[in-house]
C-alpha cells in the first residue's frame, strides 16, 4: 500500500490495548502513516498525551465532560475536539482518512465500523462484535462500497496469511482457529466458581483489556471469533475447528483437502497483525520480538472442553442459529461479564445468563442496523433482570 504521500490512519480505541499498539507501529513508520484521528472513551491522561504526540486533526470523546477534561490538558492548539456516536461515525468516513483501525470494544464500535465500511476504507477490524451483531450488514457494506476489509485479531489475522493468495476457499478443507484457553485451563470444574475477577484477567500469554480476558477465561472470546470467522471467510461452524493450544505460538491454521495444513507463527504480540493490516501486501517491521526456535520453545494442543466452558458451546449455537442470535449473546455477556468484574456474579454465571437471555428473545431475521440496535438493547435489559432475579 505504498503511496506518494504518507497514508492518513483513524484509530478507533486509541486508549485501548490494540490502540496504544497501533498507534507504537505507526510511530516507526513516520514515512508512511501520519495520525488523521483518535478517539477514547475515559483515559484522558493518555489520549492526552497521544493528541501531544501525534497531532491528530480531529479527536472525539465520550461526553462533554470528557471534552472539557481533554481540552484543559492539550490547550487550544489545532486538534478539534468533538463528541459522541455520530462523531465517530464522522471521522470513521471522512475523506480525510484512508484508513481505520476499529479497535472499540464492543458493540459500541458497531456504527463506525459500518460508517468507514460504507465509506470505502481500508478498515482494519479489531473490533469483533461488529462481525457477531451485523456480520451480514458490514460484509454486504464491505462488498457495495468497494472498502478492503483486514482482520487484525491475531487468529482471523494468521487464517487470512494462510489462505491462497486470492483468499478464495479453493482447496481448503477446514481452519483452525487456536485457543490459548486462559488462565483456567487446567483448574478444577468444582473450583470455576469461586475464582475471582483479578484471576481471570491475568490472562498467561496476552496483555489485553479486561473485558476481553473475562472473554478469552470463559472461551467465550473463542466463540466470538468462530462467528466472526465464519462472516470473514465465508464458513459454516463445521467448517471450523478449535484447537487449544496453550503457548499462543501458532495463531491459527488452514487445513488443505490435499492433507497440508499451513500455520502462522509468531510471538504473542498485537502488533504482528497490526502491522500486517497497515502495510498490507507490504511487510513493514511491527517492534515484536522475533520467535526463537530453540529447546524452550514448546507447541502442545488439546480440545476444548465445552462442559466446563459452555461459552463456546452457546456461540456455536447463536452462529448455527443465525438470524439475531449472535447479536443478543453478544449483547447478553457484555453485560454479564460487567457484572462478574464488579463482583455481582461468579464466573460460573455467565455462561447461565448468557443461555437464559438467548432463550427468552430467542432469534429473528436480520433486517436493519436500527432493528439490531434494539435489540441489543432488548437482550441488555433482560440481561439485567436475569441478574438481579438470581440475586434476590
Amino acid at each position: 500500500m505504498t503511496s506518494a504521500r504518507p497514508q492518513r490512519v483513524c484509530v478507533l480505541g486509541a486508549t485501548g490495548s490494540v490502540g496504544v499498539n497501533t498507534l507504537d507501529v505507526i510511530s516507526r513508520h513516520p514515512d508512511r502513516f501520519e495520525v488523521a484521528a483518535l478517539s477514547g472513551h475515559r483515559n484522558i491522561e493518555r489520549l492526552a498525551q497521544q493528541v501531544r504526540d501525534f497531532q491528530p486533526a480531529r479527536v472525539v470523546v465520550a461526553d462533554n465532560d470528557a471534552r472539557q477534561q481533554l481540552l484543559a490538558r492539550i490547550g487550544s492548539g489545532s486538534t478539534e475536539v468533538l463528541v459522541g456516536e455520530a462523531a465517530l461515525a464522522d471521522i470513521a468516513a471522512t475523506d480525510d482518512v484512508d484508513v481505520v483501525m476499529a479497535a472499540i470494544v464492543g458493540s459500541a464500535g458497531l456504527t463506525s465500523a459500518l460508517a468507514a465500511a460504507r465509506a470505502g476504507k481500508r478498515l482494519l477490524l479489531a473490533n469483533k462484535e461488529s462481525l457477531v451483531v451485523a456480520g451480514d450488514l458490514l460484509m454486504r457494506a464491505v462488498a457495495e462500497s468497494g472498502a478492503e476489509l483486514l482482520p487484525i485479531d491475531s487468529e482471523h489475522n494468521a487464517i487470512f496469511q494462510c489462505l491462497p493468495s486470492d483468499h478464495r476457499r479453493q482447496g481448503v478443507a477446514s481452519v483452525l482457529l487456536t485457543a490459548s484457553g486462559g488462565p483456567f485451563l487446567n483448574t478444577p470444574a468444582e473450583q470455576l466458581a469461586t475464582v475471582t475477577p483479578a484471576q481471570a484477567v491475568a490472562h498467561p500469554n496476552w496483555s489485553m483489556g479486561a473485558k476481553i480476558s473475562v472473554d478469552s477465561a470463559s472461551l467465550m472470546n473463542k466463540g466470538l471469533e468462530l462467528i466472526e470467522a465464519c462472516w470473514l471467510f465465508g464458513l459454516t461452524p463445521d467448517d471450523v475447528e478449535v484447537v487449544i493450544h496453550p503457548e499462543s505460538i501458532i495463531h491459527s491454521m488452514v487445513r488443505y483437502i490435499d492433507g497440508s495444513v499451513i500455520a502462522q507463527l509468531g510471538t504473542p504480540d498485537m502488533r504482528t497483525p497490526i502491522a500486517f493490516g497497515l502495510g498490507y501486501p507490504d511487510r513493514i517491521a511491527s517492534g515484536s520480538a522475533p520467535l526463537a526456535f530453540d529447546p524452550s520453545l514448546s507447541l502442545n494442543f488439546d480440545q476444548p472442553d465445552r462442559d466446563r466452558f459452555p461459552c463456546l458451546r452457546l456461540a456455536e449455537q447463536a452462529i448455527a442459529a443465525g438470524g439475531t442470535l449472535p447479536a443478543v449473546l453478544n449483547a447478553a455477556n457484555e453485560v454479564s461479564v460487567a457484572a462478574f468484574l464488579d463482583g455481582r456474579l461468579s464466573f460460573t454465571d455467565l455462561a447461565r445468563i448468557n443461555e437464559a437471555v438467548m432463550g427468552r428473545i430467542g432469534s429473528t431475521a436480520v433486517e436493519s442496523v436500527e432493528q439490531l440496535l434494539a435489540i441489543d438493547q432488548q437482550a441488555r435489559h433482560a440481561a439485567e433482570a436475569v441478574i438481579e432475579a438470581r440475586r434476590v
